[in-house]
């Protein structure tokens, strides 16, 4: 069974930076994805960013330019770096995990979540 922590999560102004990381307890099958999700109160959990076994990766439309997502496979971790963070931004930040073929595909792996609040 694969367990997702994350750590980075923090308060920060407007216009800060705060990277979160998150460590995988083993190996997900490969090939896979991984990547943040995040849900503000009273909203649904939406994709932030997501990079595959290629590099491969896919952002969410207000965060572009501005987060960038990057992987260490050696190590089982991937890494969210968030600059010029909006009030918009604050939310809880969940790490997420899928094997895409083989016995495990299709079963999503989750963190139990990092805060971030931007707030002045």
């Amino acid at each position: 069974q694969v367990q997702l922590v994350e750590s980075g999560g923090g308060l920060v102004q407007p216009g800060g930076s705060l990277r979160l990381s998150c460590a995988a307890s083993r190996s997900i099958f490969s090939p896979n994805v991984m990547g943040w999700f995040r849900q503000a109160p009273g909203k649904e959990r939406e994709l932030v960013a997501t990079e595959n076994t290629d590099t491969i990766t896919n952002y969410a439309d207000s965060v572009k330019g501005r987060f960038t997502i990057f992987r260490d496979s050696a190590k089982n971790t991937v890494h969210l770096q968030m600059n010029s963070l909006k009030s918009e931004d604050t939310a809880v930040y969940y790490c997420y995990a899928r094997a895409l073929v083989g016995i495990t595909a299709g079963k999503k792996y989750w963190g139990q979540g990092t805060q971030v609040t931007v707030s002045s």
